[in-house]
């Protein structure tokens, strides 16, 4: 696996907009996660693991309840998952997660990103192959043995374990998402994840330089404001 999974830059600064916009983005996936699989955290581990996510990006607690009471109340607005993948400068290839309330809309924004780009939009599966989809949990510690132990015990499917900098690296299968989370958790008292999320990891990375380096900022950049993007994956080494 590498490091690869840092490579998704955050190039979202911290100003007040983008805060915003961060905002926004988890309040509906709390909200679509609250109202698919329940508001309670004891039995929707998804929306406990989500909410400390949130958290630690400091999205206001009034944000965060009020997506729990919106989804609580049921109604409200439909948002469907869409994903979107394609071509981007230097020849990378681009992996988009989307939740709207209008799939015509967001495909249509996507899309005016990538000719803006000089890039193409792709269909489903054009570039997804060349990416694993990856469950990461990321925390302190050295041993990482002891680690493999406790998974294999809580028979969760391990892709990779890497050990640097005094943090230890889990990668498995999307799919074992919660097992890995509740696994660590139990063999760990108080543990604090620095990571703990699915990613898309790409298999090989696109080294991109010069113009095409200026033009894929921008684009991303330009991705990353739209309202219904929520995450950009890509196999670009900055």
């Amino acid at each position: 696996m590498g490091r690869a999974y840092q490579n998704r830059k955050e190039s979202m600064a911290k100003t007040s907009d983008m805060k915003a916009k961060i905002y926004s983005r988890y309040s509906r996936e709390i909200y679509m996660c609250a109202k698919t699989g329940g508001t309670e955290l004891t039995g929707n581990l998804t929306l406990a693991s989500l909410i400390d996510r949130a958290k630690k990006e400091q999205v206001p607690a009034h944000v965060i309840d009020k997506a729990i009471d919106k989804a609580a109340g049921g109604g409200g607005e439909d948002f469907a998952v869409a994903r979107y993948e394609g071509f981007g400068p230097g020849n990378t290839m681009v992996i988009v997660d989307c939740l709207t309330d209008n799939p015509n809309r967001t495909f249509g924004d996507v899309r005016t990103c990538f000719n803006k780009a000089k890039t193409k939009l792709g269909g489903q599966g054009s570039v997804s192959h060349m990416f694993d989809h990856s469950a990461i949990f990321s925390f302190a510690g050295e041993d990482e043995e002891a680690v493999l132990e406790v998974l294999m015990e809580a028979d969760v499917d391990v892709s990779d374990i890497e050990v640097e900098d005094d943090k230890i690296t889990v990668f498995a299968p999307n799919t074992e998402y919660a097992k890995v989370r509740q696994a660590l958790k139990d063999a760990y008292e108080g543990i604090e994840f620095d990571v703990e999320e699915v990613q898309f990891v790409p298999q090989m990375l696109t080294k991109v330089e010069g113009e095409e380096l200026e033009l894929f900022d921008k684009f991303i950049d330009m991705l990353n404001f739209l309202d219904d993007v929520q995450n950009v994956f890509h196999n670009a080494e900055i």
